[in-house]
């Protein structure tokens, strides 16, 4: 069995490792990298274009990151932190524009504002105290409000056009949102990569073994699946960004940092329409309040897409049940995640969450009668005829020990790292892509601090403008680098 020798192993040919692999290429281009993808391309599985929402996840609409307290209030402390994450990925995006390392903005982000939309008294009170709170956050200034039906027709006709005049409705909107490409922005991304001489592609491998060696180098086994040969790479640090099939990896690294990790896998669904005379009247993003025990991927929204240089609309995602980690993976993913040091958490959880177990298996029961009956909500006057069922990306969210050894289901992402800092995976899905600068600045401050301390610091800024910085606290920092970013991008033009 032949072996490699790489400085970086990245795992996963999605977001992650490409966003990952361009900041260590830039920092440091004498870095010998290896991307291993088991796909024969990338960015297909949760980056591609069609296995997630597009959104350039600002914290703009998505109501599930201003959660509603007891007595009424809202929290928007969450919705803050990825607003700013997100202006990062912007600023990174827009350095590699600038550079040749990324195509025209077109390619890969376009103009698409974000609104949210409610009825109902309850709903309207909600809304409107969430304008006030976060509009009078800099991160937020922009955000309108209307409580009038003649605005809201302005901003979202589809929605508006055959709802009850007497029904009470409010709307916020931001007219710089963004709709995001991710498949396209990764496999662009790797493509430059590709231009460089330490940089190397495999397709249609995967792992399969790790082996911690004495040195603190990793001697990781990777199987062709094509010829059905294995090489050993060996890498002085690896990155595990497989989506839903990093879980699977982190446990077979053997870290004691993996100890009690699991999962739970959630499936989705779109309604697509790509009737060039409907998508034509929606240009934007319109998100509502998720059902009672839906998970926060499951907040129905009704968007604006550009896929491949392709519009269309989709609507949902309708969520559901799955044993299985990836799109193309095995029903036995989730047995297999199994472990001593997991199954009561996993156990604690599968007990305590019956209700959105039960919640995601009647989404698939659905039928495309139900489905359409949703989006009705959302576009009163739609044709059942115009839409088809589209199937969406596997995400499998996190569950973890609690304070008292427990289980509890996360939501978000998280960063689990060795702590000699030689081997890193991100878990979890939501903001996901969105805020992957974000995340990977936080493993390069993690696992290479002597080199982040000896320059990469000053290299990350000049991409990144803000780093080292706070856009949650500073407003004047925020507008010097929106006003680039919106520029160089040419969003909201």
């Amino acid at each position: 069995m032949t072996t490699e020798k790489v400085d970086v192993l990245l795992v996963g040919g999605g977001a992650m490792s490409a966003t990952l692999g361009t900041l260590l290429n830039r920092l440091d281009p004498s870095l010998k990298i290896t991307l291993v993808e088991r796909l024969d391309h990338v960015a297909h599985e949760s980056t591609d274009g069609w296995n997630n929402a597009g959104t350039g996840h600002a914290g703009y609409c998505e109501l599930n990151y201003t959660p509603q307290t007891a007595d009424g209030d809202v929290e928007i402390d969450r919705a803050l932190s990825i607003n700013a994450n997100f202006e990062i990925s912007l600023q990174l995006w827009s350095y590699l524009v600038r550079q040749g390392g990324l195509p025209e903005p077109e390619n890969f982000i376009n103009t698409t504002p974000h609104m949210s939309f409610v009825w109902g008294e309850d709903n309207v009170a909600f809304l409107r105290r969430r304008h006030e709170k976060l509009s009078a956050h800099h991160l937020f200034k922009e955000m309108e409000y209307s409580e009038d039906p003649a605005v809201l027709n302005e901003w979202m006709p589809l929605v508006m056009e055959g709802r009850d005049p007497d029904e009470k409705v409010a709307a916020t909107r931001i007219p710089h949102g963004t709709d995001v490409d991710f498949g396209s922005l990764a496999r662009n991304m790797v493509k430059s990569l590709q231009e460089s001489d330490n940089f190397n592609l495999l397709l249609s491998h995967e792992v399969n073994d790790f082996d911690h060696a004495k040195d603190g180098s990793w001697h990781v086994r990777v199987k062709d699946r094509t010829s059905g040969k294995s090489k050993t790479i060996q890498a002085d640090f690896v990155f595990l960004g497989a989506g839903g099939g990093a879980l699977p990896l982190l446990q077979e690294s053997g870290i004691d940092e993996a100890d009690g990790y699991g999962g739970f896998p959630v499936s989705g669904m779109w309604l697509v329409c790509k009737d060039p005379a409907i998508v034509a009247r929606h240009s934007a993003k319109v998100y509502g309040k998720a059902a009672i025990g839906a998970p926060p991927m499951s907040v129905p929204h009704l968007d604006t897409r550009i896929i491949n240089g392709e519009p269309a609309l989709l609507f949902g995602p309708f969520a559901g049940f799955t044993m299985k980690f990836l799109k193309s993976g095995s029903k036995l993913d989730l047995l297999k995640s199994v472990s001593v040091s997991n199954l009561m958490p996993m156990v604690d959880v599968g007990f305590n969450n019956m209700d959105l177990t039960k919640y995601l298996i009647s989404e698939v029961r659905q039928s495309h009668k139900e489905r359409v009956s949703t989006l009705r909500d959302y576009f009163p006057d739609c044709k059942a005829d115009d839409w088809t069922l589209a199937r969406a990306g596997q995400r499998v969210q996190i569950i973890k020990k609690d304070g008292s050894g427990r289980g509890k289901l996360e939501f978000g992402t998280e960063l689990v790292a060795a702590k000699d800092g030689s081997l890193a995976a991100l878990l979890g899905a939501s903001p996901g892509a969105s805020v992957a600068v974000q995340a990977m600045i936080e493993v390069l401050e993690r696992c290479f601090p002597e080199k982040m301390a000896a320059g990469w610091n000053q290299r990350l800024k000049e991409m990144i403008p803000s780093y080292g910085e706070s856009l949650k606290t500073d407003a004047a920092l925020l507008e010097r680098v929106r006003s680039d970013v919106l520029d160089t991008l040419k969003i909201g033009e």
